[in-house]
């Protein structure tokens, strides 16, 4: 009986991606596609999750038919991030798109990324303080106590390393290591390296001329191979929203969110906040934030889906460069660096809140001394989360310990930590964008036509 269960669920899943299939068969937009993939996920996920309940084996075996469509596809988005990224840079120095503005184009980026995760630090303060969250009305349970032993494992050899240690992590020794994502900093490590190969084109453009037509044919032809996988890759991005969302909604424990509902609800208007700061750098740069809103919403959703940052990276710089007019270089430079520098959400918003819920209960007074010491420390750990792997968790580690606050009760919200993390991972996204359409805006080179366009729907797919 469970295996005809099991084949019902996995014959359910299969026809709503038939429709999906029938939808793009008749040419329904890419957006109105992904939007239908979201909404029939959300409905097949709940009607799921009250047929079986989370504890049950047919659900528990189900999940790993939803995974092969779901984390499928954000493999496949994965396979293509370091390619991308590489030929992406390399073909914007061979445009002589970033020439002598390269610095300048960096640390502008850098500037906006890490300046964002103070200011979402100040939000997520504020939130805790509005709603009194406070660690201590948390109950702790085995799988509260399991996490927290975790969080200590890992923090070992993490929490005391230095800010230099971290960023000399940035550089690549070994550029092909990088290549297969071997480390925490590789996809950074992959931007240093097409720099570098950028600067010697420049060189060999102005002493070997013929040489250098001889190797901007070659990056071309490469460039254009690469964004023909991303081309296809992306045009499964409905199919992969559905299975994705289908199994979180299917296996979320509604119990938890409802008992931890003041802290979810205090994390998304913190969240609602900073996206509005977004928007509000956008508006003071002389752009129409809802168009920003329109034509990036494609890939805020995924990022909201998949809770990938990383997947999410070849939806992030498609966006920029083919809907918003940002550069090939800013863009994944931006998108690139938004990965593990500056997260908004992961690095500035949650360690921020935990930080301000756990200190009441080992008894750190919540002074003026306190605030500022926290803001600083959130904004500069930001900036060294990318040397330890990025994510939230390695950011609450490197607050919480520079905080002298227990590591361990990084864990107390582990059941609601999926449902938190979707929203995170759209900010973070979206301030990487928000990088990349302000450097480009600023600097003189965004396409200022092609952000007040229309949307070009088949750009992301096609």
């Amino acid at each position: 009986m469970d295996t005809f269960f099991l084949l019902l669920n996995i014959a359910g899943l299969l026809l709503l991606v038939g429709i999906l299939y029938i939808m793009n068969r008749k040419k329904v937009s890419f957006s109105k596609r992904v939007f239908t993939g979201l909404g029939l996920g959300i409905v097949y996920g709940i009607i799921l999750h009250f047929a079986y309940g989370t504890d049950s084996t047919i659900l528990q075996d189900s999940v790993p038919w939803f995974n092969l469509i779901g984390v499928g596809y954000v493999k496949l988005l994965q396979m293509i991030v370091m390619p991308l990224v590489f030929i992406s840079i390399l073909t914007a120095f061979t445009k002589v798109t970033i020439g002598k503005n390269f610095g300048k184009m960096a640390g502008m980026i850098l500037g906006i990324l890490i300046g964002t995760t103070a200011i979402a630090a100040v939000i997520g303060i504020c939130a805790s303080l509005l709603f009194g969250l406070d660690a201590s009305e948390i109950v702790q349970g085995e799988a509260e106590q399991s996490r927290g032993v975790s969080i200590e494992t890992t923090a070992e050899g993490v929490a005391d390393r230095a800010l230099p240690e971290q960023l000399i992590d940035l550089l690549p020794a070994n550029p092909f290591l990088d290549f297969t994502g071997a480390r925490p900093t590789s996809t950074i490590g992959v931007v240093i390296f097409a720099a570098f190969l950028g600067f010697a084109y420049l060189t060999l453009l102005r002493r070997e001329p013929d040489n250098a037509a001889t190797v901007k044919k070659g990056i071309d032809a490469v460039y254009a191979l690469v964004m023909g996988i991303v081309r296809i890759v992306l045009r499964l991005t409905p199919y992969g929203i559905l299975a994705i969302i289908a199994r979180t909604v299917a296996t979320s424990d509604f119990g938890a969110i409802y008992s931890l509902g003041k802290f979810v609800l205090a994390s998304y208007v913190a969240l609602a906040v900073m996206f509005g700061i977004h928007l509000l750098i956008l508006a003071l740069s002389g752009l129409n934030p809802l168009t920003y809103v329109k034509k990036a919403g494609d890939a805020l959703l995924f990022a909201f889906s998949s809770r990938s940052s990383a997947g999410t990276l070849p939806l992030n710089i498609r966006t920029q460069t083919d809907r918003l007019g940002v550069p090939d270089g800013v863009a994944n430079f931006a998108g690139s660096f938004g990965l593990s520098i500056g997260q908004n959400g992961c690095a500035g918003i949650y360690p921020a809140m935990l930080a301000v819920m756990i200190a009441p209960s080992v008894g750190q007074p919540l002074d003026a001394q306190f605030i500022v010491t926290l803001i600083v420390i959130v904004a500069i750990s930001s900036f060294g989360v990318a040397g330890v792997g990025g994510g939230a968790t390695f950011a609450a580690i490197l607050v919480l310990s520079a905080l002298n606050l227990p590591i361990a009760l990084a864990g107390l919200l582990i059941s609601v930590e999926p449902l938190i993390d979707m929203g995170r991972t759209a900010v973070n996204v979206s301030g990487s964008m928000t990088a990349g359409v302000t450097t480009a805006r600023i600097n003189g080179e965004l396409d200022t036509e092609m952000y007040n366009g229309p949307i070009d729907d088949g750009a992301l797919e096609v």
